[in-house]
């Protein structure tokens, strides 16, 4: 099976009713709408009213958290970087950060930091000043002849509100 296989049952969705204009067009004057009320005019917005009970969105648990300071960072793989370097985007005799992967065009926006992955192989003796690194990705590039230096990144700084008089 594939995605471009998968259809709907038959009869399932209904085609659009094409509204005439005036009475003797059968379809004309209230359009299907039936009569006067909310859902014969425009901006209905009804679908999860279940008449006064508390909604099922809201009768169910909420899960999970979110780390409002977690870092983001961009995860790249050795054999990317390879072949930067193979490309001549990248300098191998320079140290390869953030900066240097954004210049080349490689990454395309700096976020928190790069994670380095081992996906790929590293061929060149190349020093890398990163957020994080796999052991893998450590035990390659050191392999090739390289480093690998791990800084931490630090977390953005909170602004404190002047105290109240």
């Amino acid at each position: 099976m594939k995605l471009n296989d998968i259809t709907d049952n038959e009869g399932a969705r209904h085609a659009r009713i094409r509204v005439g204009r005036g009475i003797g067009s059968t379809k004309g004057k209230t359009g299907g709408r039936g009569v006067k009320g909310q859902t014969s005019r425009s901006g209905v917005a009804i679908k999860g009213y279940e008449g006064g009970q508390m909604p099922i969105h809201m009768r169910l648990p909420k899960r999970g958290f979110k780390n409002i300071f977690r870092l983001d960072y961009n995860v790249i793989n050795l054999g990317k970087v390879q072949t930067a370097i193979d490309a001549g985007k990248l300098d191998a005799k320079a140290k390869v950060d953030v900066a240097a992967l954004v210049a080349a065009g490689v990454l395309r926006r700096k976020k928190d930091g790069i994670r380095l992955m081992a996906t790929g192989e590293l061929k060149t003796k190349v020093d890398f000043v990163v957020a994080g690194a796999s052991e893998a990705a450590k035990a390659a590039v050191e392999k090739a002849g390289g480093s690998v230096t791990v800084i931490v990144p630090k977390p953005p700084v909170e602004k404190k509100k002047p105290a109240a008089k």
